[in-house]
């Protein structure tokens, strides 16, 4: 079958969904010739569908929405914390001093500053709720967003749909699934797994070398991403988006035990709230301000979502050992790039940051907005043995309309 509004001719086997019907028919129905939609779509009466790629940074651990994007400067010390607000380039937002060239592209990307899930408070159950929409019950694995994209439209250009870097999540505490993989889909739909360290010089297989080698890259570049994990796999993302990847996980980190993370407990094996200041913050300061700047440059931020978001937020008031712990109930995450109107913030979090004030946004509501980003529509039927929905179809979600 022919699809006569896509961007370019679409073949198809005779397995025909039912969207492609509907587009077989549509022009009968209506009425139209071929001349006469042509025209239509010259007045900008029809939308033309375009794909869109993505890249989602997961920033494990859970970044305290009171010490990066929410801050609450009149708060009692115990709750405001170390660091204080910055002015940005958009009007009326202020983030954090630990992200000095962040502030700087505040007109590129929306804050979502009203996120909540119900699991419990461990890292396990929120990897799985904002990678998949859903929590895991019993054996049924959901499938990662990147994997559902991959069953739904494919590869291009020979290259792989999904890819998951620099490692996959490691032991975060629940000995639970995290999300990353295609769960009921199937092995043929897992992501890719890079599984090495890109700021290495010895970094993967010959090929993986030819397709995505950071050496290409300037050092100029290199260094403006940040010679680190995180900031080699931004550079590495955004030179597999220009290569027909579609979707690209990274994991800013793959464990919360004896590692510098988002985690800030406060005493070990876990962070000291000091790390934003030194140490995690300027690493997501240069590689999420150099993705966003280098996507623009090159024409790609308008057709490449970037998700910025961990699993949970951080406890309004800090503990004894100088951190804050686990919470759940309400946290920041960043959407820019796709069609995301940056330079705005959708929802709120009461004085304290602790619960959201103003539309509240649950995580599937998250999952259902990148669908909705990539063109996905939630109504879709998975392939696999037993016919399924989008994950997030059973909680009755929509989209953050307010982001486009």
């Amino acid at each position: 079958m022919v699809r006569l509004d896509a961007q370019k001719p679409v073949h198809f086997s005779d397995n025909m969904t039912r969207r492609d019907f509907l587009h077989t028919g549509s022009l009968a129905m209506l009425g139209l010739s071929m001349p006469q939609l042509l025209a239509l779509k010259a007045e900008g009466g029809v939308k033309e569908d375009k794909d869109i790629n993505c890249i989602m940074l997961f920033l494990l651990g859970g970044p305290s929405q009171l010490d990066t994007w929410d801050m609450k400067p009149d708060a009692p010390s115990e709750i405001r914390g170390p660091y204080k607000p910055i002015r940005t380039n958009a009007d009326g937002i202020y983030i954090s001093e630990i992200f000095p060239r962040m502030a700087k592209h505040a007109d590129k990307y929306a804050l979502v500053r009203s996120v909540y899930h119900t699991a419990g408070p461990v890292h396990d159950t929120g990897h799985q709720m904002m990678q998949t929409g859903r929590l895991f019950s019993g054996e049924i694995e959901h499938p990662h967003i990147g994997c559902v994209l991959s069953a739904v439209k494919g590869r291009s250009d020979d290259v792989p749909a999904h890819v998951l870097l620099p490692t996959p999540m490691g032991a975060t505490g629940g000995n639970l699934p995290h999300g990353q993989n295609a769960g009921y889909l199937g092995k043929t739909y897992d992501p890719l797994l890079i599984n090495a360290d890109p700021s290495k010089q010895d970094f993967n297989s010959q090929k993986a070398r030819e397709l995505f080698d950071l050496r290409q890259e300037s050092e100029r570049v290199r260094e403006k991403y940040g010679m680190n994990k995180f900031g080699q796999s931004c550079l590495l993302a955004r030179r597999m988006v220009e290569r027909g990847v579609r979707f690209v996980t990274i994991n800013m980190f793959e464990t919360v035990f004896n590692e510098i993370t988002w985690d800030i407990h406060g005493s070990r094996p876990f962070t000291p709230i000091s790390a934003y200041r030194d140490i995690v913050g300027p690493w997501f300061d240069n590689g999420y301000s150099s993705l966003l700047e280098e996507l623009g440059q090159r024409g790609l931020l308008e057709n490449t979502l970037v998700v910025a978001m961990g699993e949970f937020g951080r406890t309004p008031k800090i503990n004894p050992a100088g951190g804050r712990d686990h919470w759940p109930q309400c946290w920041t995450i960043l959407f820019a790039g796709g069609s995301v109107k940056g330079g705005q913030v959708v929802g709120a979090s009461d004085e304290l940051g602790a619960y959201p004030k103003d539309r509240p946004v649950p995580s599937a509501e998250v999952a259902a907005t990148i669908y909705h980003a990539l063109g996905i529509d939630l109504e879709h039927e998975l392939p696999g043995p037993q016919a399924r929905p989008i994950p997030v179809v059973g909680y009755g979600v929509k989209p953050i309309m307010e982001l486009f």
